[in-house]
This record gives C-alpha cells, sequence and structure tokens, in this order.
C-alpha cells in the first residue's frame, strides 16, 4: 500500500506523538485567521497532522480564504470575512492567527476569550502593553497559548541552549547576536506601520533574540539604548518607487541591552545593509565562549558548525560543535504537532507567552528608545 505524504511525515514523529496524532476519538477542530504567505506553512502542515481538520478560515478580504482553501484542498470548510464572526458561529478546539503584526493580539484575545486554544505567529505583536493584554486572557480563559518559533525545535538551537545549561561557558556576561540580509526587504504588508507596526526587528529580530534568551534563562531586561533606521527600505535606489514611498518601519536596528544578573547583550539585526552579516553570535562566560556562525534568514537553523572556546589544563582549546541534521520532519510540522499535542495531553505551551512577553518587552524598547534618542528602562507591567 504506497502511503500518502501525511503518513510519510507522521512515522518521522516518536512514538508518543503518533499515538497522540492517530487517537482518531480526539480530533482537533482548527480554524484559520488570516490567509497570507505565513498561513501556507501552516495549512501544508496541519493537513499533515491525521488528528486536525482545518474546518473554518477568515480573512478580511473577499474571496481571498476560499482562493486558498482551494489552492491547498481542503475540503468541508467554512469562510468567514473576519474573526469574530468564525469565532461566533464556530465550535474550534484551536487557531492559528496568521494576520499582520498589528491585528495579533485582537485576533488573539478574542479566540482566547472564546475559548479557544490559540498558536500565535511571531511576533508575538508589537507593543509590550500588548503582550500584556493577551497574556491576561491567556491567565482568564485557561487555555494554550503557544507562540510561534519554530526554530526551537531546530536540534543545532537545542544545542546552543544545552551548552550554555551544562556550565560549560561558566557565568554568562556578554551576548553578541543579530544577523540578518545584505539585501532581503519583503513586501506587502511588511513594510509599513498601519499593518507591521516594526520592521525586521519585529520580523526577523525576535528569532535572533529569542535564541540567545532562551539559552540563557529569559532573564528579565533592565534597560535598552536602541537605534532604528530605514535608508535602504526608503530609497528609490535600492527598493521598487510604490514600495519606497509607503515604506515606514526599520530595515536595520541595533541595541544595547542591560538585563539582570550583570550580562550585557549586544544585539543588530537587518532587511538590507552594505555588508553580508554584522557579526556572529558570541557568548561569553567566565569559563568559555561559544560563537555562533550568523544566518540569512532566521527561519530555522544556525549558519554553520559553532566553535567552543575553553581552557583545558591551562592550554586554550576550540572544539567545533558539527552542524547536527534535523531528523524527523521539517520545523514547521515539529511546531504544529507539539502544539497539538499540548493541546490533547493537557501540557505546558511549547513556547510560552511569558517568555516570549520579555523578547517582546526589549523590541518595544529598541524602537522607543530609538525615537527618544536615549537609554529607557524597560518597564513590564504586572499581570
Amino acid at each position: 500500500m504506497t502511503m500518502n505524504k501525511g503518513d510519510e511525515v507522521l512515522n518521522q514523529f516518536t512514538p508518543q506523538q503518533q499515538q497522540a496524532a492517530v487517537d482518531t476519538s480526539r480530533r482537533l477542530k482548527v480554524g484559520i485567521i488570516g490567509t497570507g504567505w505565513i498561513a501556507e506553512s501552516h495549512i501544508k502542515s496541519y493537513l499533515n497532522m491525521p488528528d486536525a481538520d482545518v474546518v473554518a478560515m477568515a480573512d478580511l478580504i473577499p474571496g481571498k480564504a476560499e482562493a486558498f482553501a482551494e489552492k491547498f484542498g481542503v475540503k468541508n470548510c467554512r469562510f468567514y470575512p473576519d474573526h469574530k464572526s468564525m469565532l461566533e458561529h464556530e465550535q474550534l478546539d484551536a487557531v492559528s492567527v496568521c494576520t499582520y503584526n498589528v491585528t495579533h493580539a485582537q485576533c488573539t484575545i478574542d479566540a482566547l476569550d472564546a475559548g479557544v486554544n490559540v498558536l500565535l505567529e511571531k511576533p508575538m505583536c508589537v507593543t509590550t502593553q500588548e503582550a500584556v493584554d493577551i497574556i491576561r486572557a491567556e491567565k482568564r480563559s485557561g487555555k494554550l497559548l503557544s507562540i510561534g518559533f519554530q526554530p526551537r525545535m531546530d536540534a543545532n538551537m537545542q544545542m546552543i541552549k544545552k551548552i550554555v545549561q551544562s556550565g560549560q561557558l561558566g557565568e554568562i556576561y556578554y551576548i553578541q547576536t543579530g544577523g540578518g540580509r545584505r539585501r532581503g526587504i519583503p513586501n506587502s504588508t511588511f513594510i509599513e506601520k498601519k499593518t507591521a507596526g516594526i520592521g525586521a526587528l519585529g520580523d526577523i529580530g525576535c528569532y535572533s533574540l529569542d535564541m540567545v534568551l532562551n539559552a540563557i534563562g529569559y532573564p528579565r531586561p533592565l534597560t535598552v539604548s536602541g537605534y532604528t533606521s530605514d535608508f535602504f527600505g526608503t530609497s528609490y535606489e535600492y527598493s521598487l518607487p510604490e514600495n519606497a514611498s509607503r515604506f515606514n518601519v526599520d530595515d536595520f536596528a541595533a541595541a544595547f541591552i542591560r538585563l539582570e544578573g550583570g550580562i550585557i547583550l549586544d544585539f543588530r539585526i537587518s532587511w538590507a545593509m552594505h555588508l553580508d552579516t554584522p557579526g556572529d553570535t558570541v557568548i561569553l562566560g567566565k569559563k568559555g565562549a561559544l560563537r555562533i556562525p550568523s544566518t540569512e534568514c532566521w527561519n530555522g537553523t544556525v549558519g554553520g558548525p559553532m566553535t567552543l572556546y575553553t581552557d583545558v589544563a591551562g592550554v586554550q582549546t576550540q572544539t567545533t560543535i558539527p552542524i547536527l541534521p534535523n531528523k524527523g520532519p521539517g520545523l514547521f510540522d515539529k511546531k504544529i504537532r507539539s502544539f497539538l499535542d499540548a493541546i490533547k495531553n493537557g501540557e505546558a505551551a511549547p513556547v510560552p507567552s511569558d517568555q516570549i512577553l520579555i523578547n517582546q518587552a526589549i523590541i518595544d524598547a529598541i524602537g522607543q528608545s530609538a525615537q527618544l534618542h536615549r537609554e529607557i528602562e524597560v518597564v513590564i507591567p504586572e499581570i
């Protein structure tokens, strides 16, 4: 008998995950809010999961959700002109929020208040207050909220955390992180504040921050001195005229961030610059250091083999950490599977909101500091 693609993907998961997925007595009804570009990755993964049925889609643009469903062969699906009408008329177990950034908070809050579990695409939102409001809704609903950071599913990203948590580096005191693209400004809703709210800082900067903050246990930020620019996005030399005329977010950002525990975080991220990379990620500890080659896109793994620097019996040594293969399904399938498993098994969120609140607070503070041209204190409201 020939296996379909869904069977092939399922066979790559752990036995426990396979068992959860084939338990058809606990099928999950899923809705998708927003049927743009990132929703394509969500629908492909949901279609690989035998215990999930995408039964509803909502999009503000007439006919867009219907065309999306037809493109991916989704049958028996109902369509709505907005997320509120979908939540009102459907009995859903979960939704993926795939809208543009400035609507992340409202869509997520409404879904949680309707008693629906949420997988929220990155960035979590635009402001710290929005993140706080989302988490308050999560707490009062008792439902699951996971944030869409699929790089956490990567074996190499997990190795970074293992190395740091093992004590090999000792007490961490300085981190340099960032990366980005020499040229790589996206189009559509990404480049205007009215839809995106933030540019490269939120789009790929959130991944870079999560890589190192997750490794060190997400200490709270104390102060931020931030910088942002838009020299390429607004330039008719480097951007299409129709894009340059409406570009009003950041295409480059940098910051000097003080964290609890005396840790300094030196950060920079780019959609466009006259450089191939603003530098590798470096984690310095009192016993050792780790160099992580930069990556252009930040959608998955690290940029190459990592290097661990330590002294052994008084001799300076360097150890190459080879690239680890990602066994099993792709990172997006792992993200969707972990979300579904957490719902079915009553487990904690794969990427918890209280961690990404700190990520969001740093991003927000960088933007505020850049506008004020000075260092600012990071204040996170009580939840």
